[in-house]
């Protein structure tokens, strides 16, 4: 279960960390998120998953045992504003491309006349 968990935080986080660095600014923002929601998931890890254990621990009446919701409520809480931020930067998105007629991120689309460097013919 640990190792699946933290496979899937490496992959969403790796996968962020890519499409953060493509040209394409609607990349961006899907990479931002996918880093998001790794960084929510390795919160939630944090706070010791256990499979079909109830939530109050402990069986002397004296002491009580709670799981700990603190990173629960960290996560419900950056998962409110992950979706805000999301909305928040698409709609930057749409009027930055409407500004400047591409979602590339610096605002320029490369002319397809010009030769690449690895490629002098057009």
């Amino acid at each position: 279960m640990e190792f699946v968990l933290s496979a899937g935080i490496g992959i969403f986080a790796a996968s962020g960390v890519w499409l953060m660095l493509r040209p394409r600014t609607f990349q961006v923002v899907l990479g931002l998120s996918l880093l998001s929601y790794a960084v929510n998931l390795f919160i939630f890890a944090m706070g010791r998953l256990t499979v079909g254990a109830p939530p109050v621990l402990g069986a002397v009446p004296e002491i009580v045992s709670v799981d700990d919701p603190v990173p629960q409520a960290l996560v419900l809480t950056a998962l409110v504003i992950g979706f805000a931020l999301t909305a928040l930067f698409l709609v930057v998105l749409l009027a930055a491309r409407g500004v400047t007629g591409s979602d590339h991120v610096d605002g320029r689309e490369p002319h397809r006349a010009e030769p690449h460097p690895g490629n002098p013919h057009p």
